[in-house]
């Protein structure tokens, strides 16, 4: 089967920087590519001339993706990343060069009340793609998700990279093992694997309506009372799905430099749950009455990040604060629920 060759017009920020050769032609796999920040890395990548192969379980209407219409401008490959004759399958059969690794069970809540499917997605997973990428001639790029979550608690903060991987609730943990699983396959076979930790990410797309931001944005546009299930003191950063891709693709661009390494990703802009449902209201116009919980289980009070090594080795920091952020991530939701 060959491969579509696709174009998009350029995406704000995104299609404009680092007008080079790099992506044009070269085959990349994405999976999780019909999720948030998949459907976002998927349409970057399409807009510099990349063909993407996009590994998905399923095929959701509603998904950025395909509302953007992606699925006529790369090619569709349905499966599992549990199944590993399945990933390497697709590895091989499109000359994979570069590999996103994003799927993920990414819900802390669903973790809990099922750690078994929780671990087998995010651990045995993500070693499925790694024996994958090992197996394969031709892959030159790799980049995990990892999280924030994967630090688990700490009295120190900022999270720094040099900090032990100690999640201990299933969702934490989950990401410390896939996690310590990419750096240990890239320092003992030389692969040129590297790894993410992310804040909290947010954009259009997200469908996950139980996070904080998609469930503030609904609320509103539909006049419902917000439940927040956590006492809304927690404290996170919250970084806009575009400055996210411009993280991913400057690490596979830098591989060299990057591989055998984790790097943090956060915006510096620390909200709580209510400063966060504060500013959906102020950026939709209408005020959002909540009611407070406070059931949440597995929740790490504070979370926030230190992504000075991602500014000195990649260049990399983050361009869009939260309101320039709604601003441009609610109209997409008002279309979605009309």
């Amino acid at each position: 089967m060959e491969l579509g060759q696709g174009t998009l017009e350029s995406v704000g920020r995104l299609g404009g920087e680092m007008e080079n050769n790099f992506w044009q032609g070269k085959h990349v796999l994405v999976t999780g590519a019909t999720g948030l920040v998949g459907s976002h890395v998927s349409k970057a990548l399409i807009s510099k001339g990349a063909e993407v192969i996009a590994f998905t379980r399923s095929r959701d209407p509603r998904s950025y993706f395909f509302t953007e219409k992606l699925d006529s401008k790369a090619v569709l490959a349905y499966g599992d990343i549990v199944n590993f004759s399945r990933v390497s399958s697709v590895i091989d059969r499109y000359e994979v060069e570069v590999v996103f690794h994003l799927a993920a069970q990414p819900i802390v809540g669903t973790a809990s009340s099922n750690p078994m499917e929780t671990f087998h997605c995010n651990v045995m997973g993500t070693l499925n793609v790694l024996e994958a990428i090992r197996n394969s001639p031709n892959v030159k790029s790799a980049v995990i998700a990892s999280s924030d979550k994967a630090y688990g608690k700490s009295n120190r903060l900022p999270y720094t990279e040099d900090m032990p991987m100690s999640g201990e609730a299933p969702y934490e943990a989950s990401k410390s093992c896939a996690d310590l699983l990419s750096l240990s396959y890239a320092k003992t076979y030389g692969l040129p694997i590297a790894v993410t930790r992310f804040g909290n990410i947010y954009g259009p797309g997200d469908l996950n309506f139980s996070r904080i931001v998609p469930g503030a944005i609904r609320a509103a546009l539909r006049n419902e009372t917000l439940e927040i299930r956590s006492d809304g003191k927690m404290m996170r950063e919250y970084l806009y799905v575009e400055d996210v891709v411009s993280g991913y693709l400057l690490i596979a661009e830098k591989i060299k430099e990057a591989k055998g390494e984790a790097f943090n990703f956060g915006s510096g802009e620390r909200l709580s749950v209510l400063d966060v449902v504060e500013k959906v209201s102020k950026a939709v116009g209408k005020k959002i009455e909540t009611n407070i919980l406070n059931i949440a289980k597995n929740e790490i009070p504070q979370q926030y990040l230190s992504s000075e090594k991602a500014k000195k080795i990649l260049g990399w920091k983050a361009e869009l604060g939260m309101d320039a952020g709604l601003k441009a991530t609610i109209p997409w939701y008002k279309r979605l629920l009309g």
